[in-house]
């Protein structure tokens, strides 16, 4: 889910503005969810324009496969994705597979990502299915989403031989009383016997999701999943703010005022933003720095596909809202799976590409680096954020503080098609 995906959370008074909210469901796990939680990855120059190096054959594209199924909902999960009945699935699978044979191939993918959902309940023959026809096998990086809870190894292995070589575990919390009212069922042993499992099956590169702000979350039980993390060594993590919206029913039993999922146990929006921070100083300390707002990686270990939404790089998604991007125009397939096996068509948009390049590219902690014309156009924000200490520059690059981070959403909101 490192995927999208999944961003620092907007301030829960304060609404986002419908641009931010489309930006924010592009890409990946869902954009790797543009609160701590969008999905994205990046290897070239943030100065190349997109098409032109689309062009170029500079940047080589990803492939990102919606499997929108889950054996049950959480009760966080904002995404459009659920419980359906097993016929739904198979008729799914069959015209996934079929949509991926008729893409015309111009070229060699060089990532591949598996989002939901929870595509690790694909049976191995399915799997190896879905991605035969994708060419370039082996991938520089091929990720599955995985729920722990099911991983044994012969799924293990059965990954590795298709192709993968990087999974991201939807963990949330290694704290059982956070983890029941989310309605999740592993323990923080479990996933620690599955990793295990996952590096005897030659899979070294893991990401552990956690998210900041879930019901009845305390400092003391936040450090808790921060010490497993310690304990378990992964190469990546990702960091979610809890996303409250009438998207999730967490979010909306919220939003009413309601009891239920633990709506009345949710730490106030300050406590989540100190958990947030308390988990970039301590990842640092075990050598996973920050390199995006939600994502933290080893050296070497920063998600390749999920860069490829943060620096505006060309992708291609196949399956229900899945989104894809050729360097000048966007097209997402329908959002519900019955609207997908229906045929319905793809919806286009051409994005504002000099606008989208700050909205992602300073979620990246390498900032960007405006072009004159950029310095021109945006000189009004740019220096009433520096003045207010939540951009910082060096004179060619900029990029977010500290303090800007956790403010992101509103300093993205004022580069949208201004």
């Amino acid at each position: 889910m490192d995927n999208t995906e999944p961003i620092t959370r907007r301030r829960r008074d304060r609404p986002e503005c419908p641009k931010a909210r489309l930006l924010r469901r592009v890409g990946g796990a869902l954009w790797a969810r543009v609160c701590p939680r969008v999905c994205v990855d990046t290897r070239v120059c943030p100065r190349v324009c997109s098409a032109r190096a689309l062009s170029l054959n500079i940047n080589v594209p990803g492939v990102y496969l919606s499997y929108p199924f889950c054996a049950q909902k959480c009760t966080y999960c904002n995404f459009s994705s659920g419980v359906f009945p097993r016929d739904l699935e198979v008729r799914y699978r069959e015209a996934l597979a079929r949509e991926i044979r008729a893409h015309a191939w111009d070229w060699t993918p060089e990532t591949v990502y598996l989002g939901g959902g929870t595509p690790s309940n694909l049976a191995p023959d399915a799997l190896r299915a879905l991605l035969r026809p994708i060419p370039g096998h082996p991938w520089a990086e091929a990720t599955i989403e995985a729920a722990p809870g099911n991983i044994a190894p012969v799924t293990a292995r059965a990954w590795a031989d298709a192709g993968i070589d990087r999974v991201s575990l939807g963990v949330q919390s290694f704290v059982e009383k956070e983890l029941r009212r989310t309605g999740r069922t592993h323990t923080a042993q479990v996933v620690s016997g599955e990793i295990a499992v996952l590096r005897a099956a030659g899979i070294h590169n893991i990401n552990i999701d956690l998210i900041a702000g879930l019901s009845g979350q305390t400092e003391a039980s936040w450090r808790e999943s921060l010490d497993w993390v310690e304990r378990l060594a992964p190469e990546h993590v990702s960091v979610y703010m809890l996303e409250v919206d009438e998207d999730s029913r967490l979010g909306k039993e919220m939003l009413l005022g309601g009891v239920r999922y633990g709506a009345l146990d949710t730490p106030s929006g300050d406590a989540t933003a100190d958990f947030y921070e308390l988990a970039v100083e301590r990842l640092a300390a075990l050598g996973i720095a920050r390199y995006e707002i939600s994502n933290f990686a080893r050296p070497g270990f920063e998600s390749r596909h999920n860069l490829k939404y943060w620096k505006l790089e060309p992708y291609v998604g196949f399956g229900a809202d899945a989104h894809s991007f050729d360097g000048r125009t966007r097209h997402q397939n329908p959002e519900s799976i019955e609207d997908y096996l229906s045929g319905a068509g793809q919806v286009d948009d051409v994005p504002h590409l000099s606008d989208e390049r700050f909205f992602v590219g300073l979620r990246l902690s390498a900032g960007i680096r405006p072009d004159p014309e950029e310095w021109r156009r945006f000189d009004a924000p740019i220096h009433r954020f520096l003045d207010a200490g939540l951009l910082a520059t060096d004179g060619a690059t900029l990029r977010l503080t500290n303090r800007g981070v956790l403010l992101s959403n509103e300093v993205f909101q004022e580069f949208l098609n201004l």
